[in-house]
C-alpha cells in the first residue's frame, strides 16, 4: 500500500462556520473556527506569515490552555497562528490526515473570508506563506504530512523535541498494561453487572462531565469545551489497548523509511532542549539530511536551554502577600528562568521562518 495520500476534498470547507465571538468573562486570544484555534497578531499588526501549529499526545487536543503562552508570543513576532487540536490515537497515520484536512479547511475560509474582527481581507492572507510548528508527536505528525502530501504543505517546518519511540517505551508499562486489559476484559464480560455497568458507563462518564461543567462554567465557557476535548480522549486510548493495540501505526522504523524517502517540505528546523532524556531529534536529524539535500532544501538544527515541557510553560500572576517574602522573590526568579526559555524558543523559530522568507524572496 503507497504511503502516499490523496489531498483533502474541497468540499470539506462547508463545514466551518464564520468566526463567531466567544462569549466569556475572560477576554480570549484566540477565536475558535469549528475545531481550530485562530490567533492573529497583535491589534494594527499585519501577518508576515501563517503558522499551522500541533503541540504534544493528549495536551494538543487543548492547545488554548496548553501552548497559549508560546502561541501568543510566535503571536506576537507577527504571525497568525492557526492551531489544529487533535485526539491522541495509535494510528499516527490516520492522525496526521486528519490534521491535514482539518488545517487546509481552516485555511481555505481564512483565504477566501478573511478575518473581519482581526481587520485582515482574505485578499491578504491569501498572500500569505504557510509554515508550521509541531512539539513532540505533534512535531512527528507534521513531518508526517510532509511526507504523505506533497501538494498544500508548508514551506518550512519548526520541529521541537521530535519523538517517535516504541510504545512500549513511549508509554510507561505499556508491556504489563496492554495484556492486562485485554486478560481482564472476557472476565468482566462474565460479570452479572458488567452489563449494566456498560450501558450506564456512558451516562455516568457524561454527569461526571456535566458536573464539572457547571463549575467551570461560572468561571469560562471555553474551559468547559477543553475539558470535554480533553476527556473524551481517554475512553478512546484505552479501547484501542482493550482491542489488542500493542504498537504505534506505521512503526518507528516505517517512520523513519518514509521521511528518509517522501519528506517533502523544502527547509526544516530542528529544536532540541539541553535537559530533554527523550529528544530523538539527532536521530532525525540523520535521516532527513540526504532527503532535504535530494530536494534542495535546508536543514539546521539548534539545541536551547530547557526541557521538553519548555512549549508548555504558563505565565501565571505570581500573587504576592502583602509583606514580599524570600520565597516570593525565589518564586518569581524561577518563573523568570522557565519563561525566558520559552522566549528564546518563539524568538528563535521567529527569526528562523524571517530568514526563509527573506531567502526565498530573493
Amino acid at each position: 500500500m503507497s504511503l502516499l495520500l490523496t489531498a483533502a476534498p474541497s468540499n470539506l470547507a462547508y463545514k466551518f462556520p464564520i468566526i463567531r465571538q466567544q462569549c466569556s468573562k475572560i477576554d480570549k486570544m484566540y477565536r475558535r473556527l469549528d475545531s481550530c484555534l485562530v490567533v492573529p497578531p497583535p491589534e494594527g499588526k499585519k501577518p508576515r506569515a501563517i503558522i499551522k501549529f500541533l503541540g504534544g499526545a493528549f495536551i494538543g487536543a487543548v492547545p488554548e490552555v496548553t501552548y497559549s503562552h508560546l502561541i501568543d508570543l510566535l503571536a506576537r513576532e507577527g504571525y497568525l497562528i492557526i492551531s489544529v487540536p487533535y485526539n491522541v490515537t495509535f494510528d499516527h497515520s490516520q492522525a496526521a490526515r486528519e490534521v491535514y484536512e482539518k488545517f487546509n479547511a481552516c485555511l481555505n475560509v481564512v483565504s477566501t473570508s478573511g478575518l473581519p474582527y482581526a481587520d485582515l481581507s482574505a485578499e491578504e492572507l491569501a498572500r500569505l506563506p504557510v509554515y508550521s510548528v509541531g512539539h513532540s508527536n505533534g512535531a512527528l505528525l507534521q513531518l508526517l504530512t510532509g511526507s504523505y502530501f506533497s501538494e498544500k504543505i508548508p514551506k518550512a517546518n519548526a520541529i521541537i523535541s521530535f519523538n517517535n519511540r516504541p510504545a512500549t517505551e513511549a508509554v510507561p508499562y505499556f508491556e504489563q498494561i496492554g495484556p492486562l486489559v485485554r486478560q481482564m476484559a472476557p472476565v468482566m464480560e462474565t460479570l452479572p453487572m458488567y452489563t449494566m455497568a456498560r450501558n450506564t458507563s456512558g451516562d455516568a462518564w457524561n454527569a461526571f462531565l456535566d458536573t464539572a461543567k457547571t463549575v467551570f462554567q461560572q468561571y469560562d465557557q471555553e474551559a468547559v469545551v477543553s475539558l470535554t476535548k480533553f476527556a473524551d480522549q481517554l475512553p478512546s486510548v484505552m479501547n484501542q489497548v482493550t482491542e489488542g493495540t500493542s504498537e504505534f501505526k506505521p512503526t518507528p522504523s516505517e517512520n523513519r523509511e518514509c521521511f528518509r524517502n517522501l519528506y517533502n517540505v523544502p527547509h526544516t528546523l530542528l529544536v532540541k532542549f539541553n535537559f530533554d532524556a527523550i529528544d530523538e531529534t539527532d536521530v532525525v536529524e540523520e535521516i532527513l539530511k540526504p532527503r532535504v539535500e535530494l530536494i534542495g532544501g535546508t536543514l539546521e538544527k539548534v539545541t536551547l536551554n530547557g526541557n521538553h515541557l519548555t512549549p508548555c510553560l504558563q505565565d501565571p500572576r505570581w500573587q504576592v502577600g502583602t509583606i514580599y517574602t524570600p520565597a516570593d522573590a525565589l518564586a518569581q526568579g524561577f518563573k523568570a528562568l522557565a519563561l525566558n526559555d520559552t522566549r528564546v524558543l518563539a524568538k528563535t523559530i521567529a527569526n528562523w521562518f524571517r530568514r526563509v522568507q527573506f531567502k526565498r524572496q530573493n
